[in-house]
């Protein structure tokens, strides 16, 4: 993961990228429990103070089981871990250190990169940005390959959609 220095700093780059129409109504959550073993916490995008989608510690956990079932069905190879991956995110099971990943990688790459990311959640960071232009925005709803993303990502297209309207 890309080194970041604290939470604050970092939400504040997030929220600074934020296009204006969504300024003041998208916010990022990210709080860790110390007293936890492994510090564990939780990551969430909110709207209007309501939480949109939420990554987790249990997210994470149910990362493990899946990983460990299928290391004892059948050990696990690289092509097995690809595919979890893929299930984890068509179904929104993240934990916060994948929210963080992929925050501070989106901070760091051209937005046209972010747009076309494999990572659901630069994409999301990316479809909310201000450097995507409302001509941008028409030519993605137009196409309409937003609609192949799992529900909980189309959410942020249709929110950014109706904000430019």
């Amino acid at each position: 993961m890309n080194h970041y220095k604290s939470w604050s700093g970092l939400n504040q780059q997030l929220n600074e990228c934020l296009c204006i129409s969504l300024k003041n109504r998208v916010s990022y959550f990210l709080t860790r429990y110390h007293e936890v073993h492994n510090s564990y916490g939780r990551a969430a995008i909110r709207l209007d103070g309501k939480e949109l989608v939420v990554f987790s510690w249990s997210d994470m956990r149910k990362q493990e089981c899946d990983t460990d079932k299928r290391r004892k069905e059948n050990g696990i190879r690289e092509s097995d871990i690809l595919e979890l991956e893929n299930k984890w995110e068509k179904e929104g099971t993240l934990s916060e250190w994948d929210f963080l990943q992929a925050a501070t990688d989106f901070l760091q790459m051209p937005i046209a990169d972010a747009l076309n990311s494999e990572n659901c959640l630069i994409r999301i960071f990316a479809i909310m940005d201000r450097r995507v232009g409302k001509r941008t925005i028409q030519q993605i709803h137009d196409f309409g390959i937003y609609k192949t993303y799992p529900e909980w990502v189309q959410q942020f297209y249709s929110l950014r959609f109706n904000a430019e309207k």
